[in-house]
Parts: C-alpha cells; structure tokens; sequence
C-alpha cells in the first residue's frame, strides 16, 4: 500500500512515516524542509523513504496513492497570533490543495487536526460533537482545515477520516516552539529549571507520538471515512505536575519558576476518546512516565 505524508519531515510527520515503513507500507514524504531538524531528514534518509521537496499550497497529482496522511502544517500558536495570514494561507490553502489532489486520485486522506480547534471547553472530558470555538489563529486555521474536508467529502466524494490530536510528545520534537515536555527535558538536561507560564494548574492531556502513529495505522486498516475521532488518553495532567515529575525522573535538583501567561493557552483539555476506542479500537499503551524516561534516555 502506497501512503504520501505531507510535512513528512516534521516532528509528526517523520515519526509516522517512519513507523509506517517498518510495518511494510510504501511511504513517500512530501515536505518544503523550512522548518525540519536535521534528525529527521537523516532518520528518513536512512529508512530509504522518499523525500520530495513540495509546497503542500501548490497542486499536485497524487495518483497511486492509496492514502494521504495530510501533516503539514505551522504548528506554533504564539507564533500564529503574530502571523495570521502566513497561518491561514499555509495551514487551510495547504489543506485545501492536498485534499482536493487526494479526492481525485481516490485516496483515503487523513487529516491531522488538533485539539486546539475546541477552544476553552465547556465540558470535560472533550468529546468530538463539542462545539468547535477555537481561540488562536492556529485553532482557527485547523478548524477551516476540517470545514475544507468535510466540503470536499459532499462535493467531491473525499474519503476522509479526522484525527484531533491532543498534546502529543516524543522524540524528534521541536522545544523552540512546540511541546511542553520537551521545553522541560531540554531546561532539566542543562542544569535549568523548568518554566512554566502561568500558575502551573493547567492541565493537558499528554499523549506519545508511537500511539499516535499507531492510530493512524488502525485507521489506515479500518478505513472509517467520515469519522472524527479524539487521539489522547483520557488523562489529565496539570503543568506543575508534570514539571515535578520530569525532575523526579531525571534525578535533578531544580524546582519550577512561573511566568506570565502566554495567549492562546487553554486553562484544561482532556479528550473523551471513547470513540476512537469503539470504532477503530485504538487505546494508548505508552504511559507519560514511561514516556519521559525514554526521552531523558535519549
């Protein structure tokens, strides 16, 4: 089976990609390497996966394709209020393009939402018929994303499958501008301590970049189109919390400093992924433990 990853040389991307290729699908990746690390491009490289230097806003032919795994995308919120219009013409031209390339070669297109689409919830935990009232520029690009895919399954006929990710984690991620564990990992590791914006109470629910692909890859079997479905594990963990616990792990003498809060952040997200577990029989296996001790191996 042939399967396209666009952003395939990002932090989610090339962790799917890869993951994808040991269990024997033909991977190709498409990604403008703007924002890729170096240790991405070489995994990839080394996996023998195609990386074909390709601007997801222009149009493509994506015949033989038999599923894309629609990535690609600015990922920074902070970022995003700074740059709406770089965002919007990224994140929903780029959706609009790559969705449009897939429904006419008859591919099953997965797109990479995110949970920043629901905004500050008004229930907890998150389940997917929550009212979509995202709060940043990036939310807002992410939920025109799903409006595009949607339009294209009734008019076009895209078979599609939505995957809103919540705060997903693993190696090969970017702490400059993504991913709180990882911020924390990298400040621990150089003798510094966390910091954290605003009083630390904030919860999240933190989820491993292998569950994700494993998702991916039970939707990929399963072939649910239309279907929107939560990827996270149901758990909350406040910021403090998981400050304090990357410490303990990593045996490190520093405790947390706050700082003003940033724009954007939610005050608490938890997804209801009962679902995903139903329908494609999807439940998370890394726990957030076992996960930071392997990203403080590293």
């Amino acid at each position: 089976m042939r399967v396209l990853v666009t952003g395939g040389a990002g932090f989610i991307g090339h962790n799917v990609a890869i993951y994808l290729a040991l269990r024997g699908y033909e991977v190709s990746v498409y990604d403008t390497l703007e924002r890729s690390r170096a240790d991405a491009v070489r995994k990839l490289m080394e996996r023998g996966i195609p990386i074909y230097k390709k601007d997801v806003r222009g149009e493509h032919s994506l015949s033989g394709y038999d599923v894309v795994i629609h990535c690609a995308a600015y990922v920074d919120v902070a970022e995003s209020f700074a740059k709406p219009r770089e965002y919007f013409e990224n994140n929903v031209i780029g959706t609009a393009s790559i969705a449009k390339a897939a429904s006419d070669a008859g591919a099953l297109f997965i797109y990479i939402s995110s949970a920043s689409v629901y905004g500050d919830p008004v229930k907890i935990p998150i389940p997917e018929d929550h009212p979509l009232r995202p709060i940043s520029p990036y939310g807002a690009s992410k939920a025109m994303g799903e409006q595009i895919v949607e339009l294209y399954s009734s008019i076009y006929g895209l078979k599609h499958v939505i995957l809103r990710l919540f705060n997903v984690y693993g190696p090969g991620q970017n702490p400059s501008y993504a991913g709180v564990i990882s911020r924390f990992i990298e400040s621990v590791k150089r003798g510094e301590p966390p910091r954290i914006y605003g009083d630390g109470s904030q919860t999240r629910d933190f989820i491993h970049i292998e569950d994700v692909a494993r998702a991916i890859e039970l939707v990929i079997e399963k072939k649910p189109a239309g279907y929107i479905f939560n990827i996270a594990t149901g758990k909350q963990t406040s910021i403090l919390e998981l400050a304090r616990l990357i410490i303990r792990i990593a045996n490190a003498k520093s405790e947390p400093v706050f700082d003003k809060p940033r724009p954007g952040d939610i005050k608490h997200s938890c997804a209801d992924i009962s679902r995903a577990r139903s329908i494609i029989g999807f439940e998370p296996r890394i726990s957030l433990e076992e996960g930071i001790k392997g990203l403080l191996s590293i």
